[in-house]
């Protein structure tokens, strides 16, 4: 959109300032919201001090040190995890909305995050990594968290590999992927019941508690690092790809007259979205709706194109998870409620709102 004497008009420029408008303050209250919830839980923080710790100020009594643990050890590590986990899920969900040109497209509707729960309570239930333990706080634990993370990651990309692959047989329609991920959703599902109906009371309570997506399973650096990897590497991915997935938008004919190999595009944007999802889930178990209604919630904010939406969807997805995490740990104080329950309140209703509305660009 430019003038013959190079000039750019003043209704694009207002255009383009609004988006970044939009995504800057998404910055900034993303900020606001990281600090807020490392300060509060059991345990209140003033924000003074979460910011003199995060700085590298030494600590000079006790109480900063006890502070400091609680900072460094728990509530940082739970804190990235969500920003982290949120902005995956979301570029995830809307990387899929795009190329499969179907709104109700993301990790979740398309049966990825249940095969990574069948993949758990194969690993809980056949493989036995979940045990009991003889306090009551911690009735039910995981004792091989990384061989049921291994399996679940594995079943995610299998019910990829068989999505893409069925595309492959029928031509690789959006259709045909969405139908098939509803199909595979379906008999995971229901290959989850299956194990849990012959397990006992002990296995059950572990794959329950596994399904439970939560931020705070995070235990270490290294799985927040991996985590962080893919999801940046993923991201920059797919905002090189941003005019091929706009050229999409507009559709397959379109895209190829504009020299777009749309088969291509699509298969490596399923593989790229569904292993940010497969990490994910692996880690932190199935957290449901993020990638279904953080693009939708972006797109009536600042449109569709995907120069803006992936960012901006990056962005809200991070700061919904972060604020859902940090709610969950105030609603029931000092219980801690697992952040999946509270985005699967928010996410069943837009998904239903979403079926009887329908979807115009």
């Amino acid at each position: 959109m430019h003038f013959a004497d190079g000039a750019v008009p003043e209704d694009y420029l207002v255009y383009v300032r609004r988006k970044y408008f939009w995504i800057m303050g998404g910055l900034l209250l993303l900020f606001i919201m990281f600090i807020y919830s490392i300060s509060v839980g059991a345990v209140e923080i003033p924000l003074y001090k979460v910011i003199q710790t995060l700085s590298g100020q030494e600590a000079t009594t006790k109480w900063d040190e006890n502070v400091s643990s609680i900072i460094w050890n728990i509530r940082l590590p739970q804190a990235l995890a969500a920003i982290v986990a949120g902005a995956g899920l979301s570029v995830a969900g809307v990387v899929m909305q795009s190329i499969l040109r179907n709104p109700l497209g993301s990790p979740f509707t398309l049966g990825i995050s249940n095969a990574g729960a069948f993949g758990a309570a194969f690993s809980v239930i056949v493989l036995g990594t979940g045990k009991m333990q003889s306090t009551v706080a911690n009735a039910v634990i995981i004792n091989n968290p990384y061989l049921t993370t291994i399996v679940a990651f594995v079943f995610c990309l299998l019910a990829t590999w068989v999505i893409l692959l069925i595309s492959r047989i029928r031509g690789s329609s959006p259709e045909v992927m969405v139908l098939a991920g509803v199909a595979l959703s379906s008999l995971f599902t229901a290959g989850t019941m299956f194990l849990q109906y012959f397990a006992d009371d002990t296995q059950l309570a572990a794959v329950v508690f596994w399904t439970f997506g939560d931020v705070g399973r995070v235990k270490n650096w290294l799985e927040l690092g991996i985590m962080t990897g893919v999801v940046l590497f993923a991201v920059i991915f797919f905002i090189a790809n941003r005019w091929n997935y706009n050229a999409i938008d507009a559709g397959d004919e379109t895209a190829r007259s504009l020299g777009v190999n749309v088969e291509r595009v699509r298969t490596v944007g399923m593989v790229f979205a569904a292993l940010v999802s497969a990490v994910i889930v692996s880690f932190l178990g199935v957290i449901g709706f993020v990638g279904l209604i953080c693009p939708h919630m972006v797109r009536r904010i600042i449109g569709d194109d995907q120069r803006y939406l992936i960012p901006g969807s990056t962005l809200l997805g991070a700061i919904l998870l972060l604020v859902s995490d940090t709610a969950a740990r105030l609603i029931v104080a000092p219980y801690v409620l697992p952040v999946s329950v509270l985005t699967a309140f928010m996410g069943a209703p837009t998904f239903i709102y979403l079926l009887l509305r329908g979807y115009k660009r």
